[in-house]
């Protein structure tokens, strides 16, 4: 409150100044004005009488003339008063609702309400710096997710407007730039719960400002920054704690996937999507020539990742600043430029301009020339969602979605982003043995995804995984029900991590080791059953003999002592 409280003494200090030489003239004067006691003598008011008297005459109560009935001249110095303090306290009013009504007062007010906020959070959070269509589509999924989200946003309009979005957890919201280290302090960036800050301004040198202040300040902290320009990626590179996602770049390196090991790219978005979404359907994107409008930053990416591929490419653009290259065309999206590009051999087009209106026009215009053309088309705004729906495009690349995958891989489960990456590596084979089993212990929308460590620190597992004798702790036991034993809990072991060993898709039947991590992938719900067993050893023993065990003081006495009074 410390902002508040100078703002508001700096606005009222003449107010104030003037009710208190109001008050003081008053009481001063009123013990000055001569008076008659019952008696007939002279009487005047004491100090504490005439403050008591003005106090309720200045605030027009009125409760009479005390102690005794005033002469002609205390009246006349009460008049006096009244229209004195009247005045002030009108322009002290005045002055407090114009205070109210003033936008920095109420700006400091609403920041100090954040910061009071932000600072009893008790929950894991995570902080937005920006709020646009990616901005948003990662609140939403990670409030999913029972994370707290605290929002940064320069634009007001922008920053009021979240308030009628419907979140599970409202999430806190704050008009500033994220630029200033304060402005980071005061969202929580070295909070003991935060989790990770996302930074998505769309200018990239404001966004490597922010990673990087952040960086300093907090080394230990994650920070995802989305940029687009090479130097800024070279420079947010040498800090160990920021990931830089290009979302250009990294569709690209999905089309590379679609091409070469579809499966692998179906098992990393199956894997990436907010829970309970609908399964994608990755794209068979065949090989030949395609044609590219729109030679800028995101055509730069397609077009490297379909010459990887094998396929020919000719971009057009009619961008004179471009530099010339063998595969680029100058031109528009006229029938005359997709002729010379080759339309009538291309297996496929992608509309990647900065302008959605236009991207259709030259979807609409190729299939007209060509049918059955595999089509990609580029979403820049999220107002022109019905445009790009009506392209009836095989491929849609929104940055939204990009980012969300990429952020929930990062962060939800880093050994999730592990064992992508080895999936990567391996190709196709094991790609589609996870396909395999996830399509038959699951149902098809997206699972929740999670890890389970297997540390003695854990109080249901200390005894287990210390001593555990001709009884060790097997998976096969994680994914029984703990609740009501011997149903099965709907989830998929993906991954054991024992050190640097790495094992997919492991038996039910291993023996689990203190320091294992298991990846699982399973419905909603699973995980919450699922950590019953670290709590207590109850659940365990429970899904072990389907006797469930006494918890209370009195009740484990009374079983330990029923084997000697059978006796």
């Amino acid at each position: 409150m410390g902002d508040v409280s100078l703002l508001a003494l700096r606005r009222l200090r003449a107010p104030l100044i003037a009710l208190i030489l109001a008050y003081a003239v008053s009481v001063l004067g009123l013990t000055l004005m001569p008076g008659i006691g019952p008696d007939g003598e002279p009487h005047s008011l004491g100090i504490f009488h005439a403050f008591y008297v003005i106090s309720y005459t200045a605030t027009t109560i009125g409760f009479g003339e005390l102690p005794y009935p005033f002469t002609d001249a205390q009246r006349a110095w009460t008049i006096f008063s009244i229209y004195l303090s009247v005045t002030c306290w009108a322009y002290a009013l005045g002055s407090l609702i114009s205070l109210v009504q003033d936008k920095s007062f109420r700006a400091a007010l609403a920041r100090s309400r954040f910061v009071t906020r932000v600072r009893r959070l008790e929950e894991r959070f995570i902080i937005i710096a920006g709020y646009g269509q990616s901005g948003r589509a990662l609140a939403h999924a990670f409030d999913e997710l029972d994370f707290r989200i605290v929002i940064i946003e320069e634009a007001g309009d922008r920053a009021d407007a979240i308030d009628i979005e419907e979140f599970r957890h409202s999430p806190l919201v704050l008009a500033a730039d994220a630029r200033w280290p304060e402005v980071q302090q005061d969202a929580g960036i070295a909070h003991r719960h935060c989790r990770a800050l996302i930074v998505l301004v769309d200018d990239d040198e404001i966004a490597q400002a922010i990673a990087i202040g952040a960086s300093v300040a907090q080394p230990e902290r994650e920070i995802i920054v989305r940029v687009h320009d090479r130097i800024a990626q070279t420079n947010l590179g040498c800090f160990g704690n920021i990931h830089v996602i290009d979302p250009f770049a990294t569709f690209a390196t999905n089309l590379s996937l679609s091409i070469a090991s579809p499966a692998v790219l179906w098992v990393e978005e199956w894997l990436t999507s907010p829970p309970g979404d609908a399964c994608p359907r990755p794209l068979a994107v065949p090989q030949g020539h395609w044609l590219i409008f729109g030679y800028g930053r995101f055509g730069h990416a397609v077009a490297q990742a379909l010459e990887a591929a094998g396929s020919s490419w000719t971009a057009i653009d009619a961008d004179t600043l471009l530099v010339d290259e063998p595969n680029l065309q100058r031109g528009d999206n006229s029938e005359d430029s997709l002729h010379s590009a080759g339309i009538d051999r291309a297996v496929g087009i992608i509309a990647g301009s900065d302008r959605d209106a236009i991207n259709l026009a030259f979807v609409s215009r190729a299939r007209r020339i060509t049918a059955g053309l595999t089509v990609m088309i580029r979403q820049n705004h999220i107002a022109d969602r019905g445009l790009i729906e009506a392209s009836r495009a095989d491929l849609a690349f929104v940055k939204s979605e990009v980012m969300l995958r990429e952020c929930l891989q990062l962060l939800v489960s880093p050994l999730l982003n592990r064992f992508l990456m080895q999936v990567r590596q391996r190709g196709n084979a094991l790609a589609e043995e996870i396909i395999v089993r996830l399509l038959l212990e699951l149902d098809e929308p997206a699972p929740y995804v999670w890890v389970f460590d297997c540390l003695p620190s854990h109080p249901g597992l200390r005894q287990v995984l210390n001593t555990p004798g001709d009884t060790p702790l097997l998976l096969s036991e994680l994914l029984i029900d703990p609740t009501d034993p011997p149903n099965r809990l709907r989830a998929v072991p993906l991954l054991l991590a024992r050190g640097e060993q790495l094992e997919f898709i492991p038996e039910v039947g291993i023996t689990l080791h203190s320091g294992d991590r298991i990846l699982f992938a399973g419905a909603s719900g699973v995980e919450n059953a699922q950590r019953r067993f670290l709590l207590d050893p109850s659940p365990l023993e429970f899904v072990r003999t389907g006797i469930e065990p006494p918890r209370s003081w009195l009740f484990r006495r009374l079983a330990r002592a029923r084997p000697h009074s059978s006796r």
